[in-house]
């Protein structure tokens, strides 16, 4: 469906518009990008320094969210999006670092007279974004460099456990809009730290989220979700190994701790969801 979402994308070489030839995009000046017959298509500028995720940790978290362990975010996020959408501005949904799509295809769902937006950098999620929903269009980018969309384009934009860029955020997020932004509290999955030697959320986590935010939006609602989280070894693998600890343990290692977990296992799922609008430019 990447026809139609070209109306939000640009050029990140040049910031044209770009324009569908057969398998590729393309703006007047010359740059060109192929479409992955997966049904992507990448718009990086280059050799990105972000590794991003590993096709492991993407299957974990295919697994993870397909089996509804993490049901209380898809709710909070779509009904949050839908509720403002019905009355919102043009634009699209725009989901950054949007994983496997499964939070945007969500709201699509939920939103039907509007397209999405699936911007990542890991290969192997753009591949299972692009068949997420038939109204989302996959591209890769890192959003650490200028974001390969017009201004104004998202009339939601979604940021749920991904990295932020605060200054493209606002650029691209209409003035009429909303971003929502879910992070995990320390209280999230505190339970599996210890035996399962995974990375715990840093307590100075939201008051930098706060201050690098602030200078560029206003905060429209602030509400924390909890749920208890009831889990077989394969469910707690899943969930262990879709986040960053992934990078710091290996799999065989995940596996040789869990198996001296009793089940089931018992953990709390818990974030922070904000509403926010952003300021005048």
């Amino acid at each position: 469906m990447l026809d139609d979402i070209l109306a939000w994308l640009r050029c990140p070489h040049c910031h044209d518009p770009l324009t569908r030839d057969a398998g590729t995009l393309g703006c007047a000046q010359g740059h060109r990008f192929d479409l992955a017959r997966q049904g992507y298509v990448s718009l990086r500028q280059g050799r990105s320094r972000n590794p991003g995720d590993t096709t492991a940790m993407v299957l974990a978290r295919e697994r993870a969210l397909t089996a509804g362990h993490l049901a209380v975010v898809t709710r909070a996020v779509t009904d949050t999006a839908a509720a403002w959408l019905g009355d919102g501005p043009p634009g699209a949904v725009v989901d950054l670092g949007a994983g496997t799509g499964h939070y945007l295809a969500s709201v699509l769902t939920a939103c039907p007279d509007r397209v999405g937006v699936a911007l990542e950098l890991a290969p192997a999620a753009l591949r299972r974004a692009a068949r997420a929903h038939p109204r989302l269009g996959a591209v890769g980018c890192d959003v650490w460099e200028p974001l390969p969309l017009v201004d104004d384009a998202a009339a939601v934009l979604l940021n749920v456990f991904a990295p932020r860029n605060p200054a493209e955020m606002h650029r691209v997020c209409h003035p009429e809009g909303i971003a929502i932004v879910v992070t995990p509290t320390p209280a999230h999955l505190a339970e599996l730290v210890a035996p399962l030697g995974l990375l715990s959320v840093d307590p100075a986590k939201q008051p930098r989220l706060h201050s690098a935010l602030e200078p560029r939006f206003t905060l429209l609602e602030r509400r924390e979700i909890t749920a208890p989280l009831r889990l077989d070894r394969a469910a707690a693998h899943a969930i262990a190994a879709m986040g960053p600890s992934a990078h710091h343990v290996d799999d065989a290692t995940l596996a040789d701790r869990l198996a001296a977990c009793p089940e089931p296992i018992e953990a709390t799922a818990a974030v922070e969801v904000r509403v926010l609008r952003p300021l005048a430019r």
